[in-house]
């Protein structure tokens, strides 16, 4: 027979076992002290899996929700999740999905941690784009700054050493990789060991006196040095540095906190790689892109900026379309993929911040939906897997 001490204790050890699952769903993998010490290569991998459809609200500033309450097909997301996490997509770190302002599912796998910076690779052009935005919003540059020559913005420059043509960059084709820059790997490698050549302005200035005359027949779309030169204007139309700007006016103001942003060798941020963000915090990203530039009530990038910087400027469809995967019409903006994703006979535009191997922010404006992606390598492409995955669990 129980007495009544033992009775309540048989209670709370049901209670307790009934409740753990729950509690455990509710308290994602973070990365201990000495794990956030760590070269990212060298953080050990999880021994499960972590999956949510109830985020929890951590005071970050992201409203939270929960996946089939608050949209989605439960179902869908979660045998895709599973999918994941039994690695039939390569080397998932993190997948997140925000609809209608809300985060309603949370994911990570191996390397992710929700604590944790995950290297953007090249999603931090995209944050340099939006930096440039918020000198807009601010009044240091205006819309139509943007089609003015790149080097009316650097007065340090010496343009009787400029190699014919660099007045014909203009802040536009640099923020869609246009600007015709083209130095040779053995010729910048010699440049960058001189530091003292290098350092503010200076960087420009070796590019524009050392770089292939500037043509219109050079000015094509090349992955190369542009977004230095777009945080070199940046840097200098901005009151004090880049990085305080950076920082203050846009990172703070987001609430963005727990990230790392490397500097460059002219001792301005890196702008083409570099940085690192928690995958709530590239969320964030997403969201204001959604909300045409707003975070919480305040117009933090004009809305004209981000519907130009997100529109389907430079064609990249020969060369990055992939039909079977349901992708297609591939573009650049400033800074930002485009692609076309056919469900059924309906084509939903995207717009995606991309890095590396697979590190995505991809913004569905039709269906209010912001997908977020982290990985490490030999991974199935993130847009592809959004566009066969994820958009059939949020069209009815």
């Amino acid at each position: 027979m129980i007495n009544k001490a033992g009775l309540l204790l048989l209670i709370f050890l049901i209670l307790a076992n009934s409740s753990f699952s729950q509690r455990s769903d509710n308290n994602p993998p973070e990365a201990t002290v000495a794990e956030a010490k760590l070269s990212f290569k060298d953080i050990p991998y999880l021994k499960k899996a972590f999956i949510t459809t109830t985020p929890t609200h951590r005071k970050d500033g992201i409203p939270v929700g929960k996946l089939g309450v608050n949209g989605g097909n439960k179902e869908v997301i979660l045998k895709l999740a599973q999918e994941i996490a039994d690695n039939k997509y390569g080397n998932f770190d993190s997948f997140l999905i925000a609809h209608k302002k809300k985060l309603i599912f949370e994911s990570y796998y191996l390397r992710g941690r929700i604590n944790l910076p995950h290297p953007q690779a090249s999603a931090t052009k995209t944050y340099t784009s939006l930096a440039l935005g918020r000198a807009i919003q601010l009044g240091y540059l205006t819309m139509a700054d943007l089609d003015k020559p790149l080097i009316s913005f650097l007065k340090d420059l010496d343009s009787s050493k400029f190699v014919k043509g660099v007045e014909k960059i203009t802040l536009h084709q640099a923020l869609t990789m246009r600007s015709g820059i083209d130095i040779s790997k053995d010729k910048r490698k010699e440049l960058e060991e001189n530091s003292d050549l290098i350092k503010g302005q200076k960087h420009v200035q070796v590019f524009l006196e050392h770089t292939a005359p500037i043509t219109s027949d050079s000015q094509i779309f090349k992955y190369k040095d542009d977004p230095r030169l777009v945080m070199q204007v940046i840097d200098a139309v901005v009151p004090g540095s880049a990085k305080d700007f950076i920082k203050n006016e846009l990172l703070n103001k987001m609430n963005i906190t727990n990230y790392h942003w490397l500097t460059d060798v002219s001792g301005l941020p890196r702008s083409g790689s570099g940085s690192s963000m928690t995958s709530r915090e590239m969320v964030k990203w997403g969201i204001l892109t959604a909300n045409k530039g707003k975070w919480h009530g305040e117009q933090l990038i004009p809305e004209a900026f981000i519907a130009r910087s997100t529109s389907k400027i430079v064609d990249q469809s020969e060369e990055y379309d992939d039909i079977p995967s349901g992708v297609s019409g591939t573009a650049y903006g400033y800074f930002w993929w485009q692609a076309d994703m056919l469900i059924g006979n309906k084509n939903y535009l995207s717009k995606a911040a991309r890095g590396g191997s697979g590190q995505t922010i991809i913004v569905i404006d039709e269906l209010d939906l912001v997908v977020v992606t982290t990985t490490h390598r030999n991974v199935d492409d993130p847009v592809s897997v959004t566009a066969t995955r994820v958009l059939p669990a949020f069209i009815k």
